[in-house]
């Protein structure tokens, strides 16, 4: 597979911005094609989360958040490692995120998260 990186970076920064919308965060639907099976989640919080955690009624809840700083690191053809910074408003606090992506059955899928917090 023949990867450009500039169009990838674009293409996950936009899933990235995606679940951060507030019709998304409480989709179900939404979570359930975003996530790999397998997904697993480093919260901010300390807990663990799979996938099965972010499909349910609320989701993973609706805040006021915004995306900087978003890089990619192509670490193969199928793989890929996003990492980015996100203010919390709600929360009053900033956090480093990293996200592995993986390209499969024909579209890249979130695979793993971690948030951490940052002082301000």
């Amino acid at each position: 597979m023949t990867i450009d990186k500039a169009t990838l970076r674009e293409h996950l920064e936009n899933m990235e911005r995606s679940h951060l919308k507030p019709d998304n965060r409480i989709s179900s639907d939404f979570f359930e094609e975003l996530l790999a099976d397998d997904f697993i989640e480093f919260g901010s919080s300390g807990g663990v989360s799979y996938k099965k955690d972010c499909i349910g009624e609320d989701g993973v809840g609706v805040r006021d958040l915004s995306l900087n700083d978003f890089e990619i690191s192509l670490l193969s053809s199928d793989v890929v490692l996003a990492t980015y910074r996100v203010k919390d408003k709600t929360r009053q606090q900033d956090t480093l995120r990293s996200t592995i992506w993986k390209f499969r059955d024909g579209r890249w899928q979130m695979f793993f998260h971690q948030g951490t917090i940052v002082k301000p």
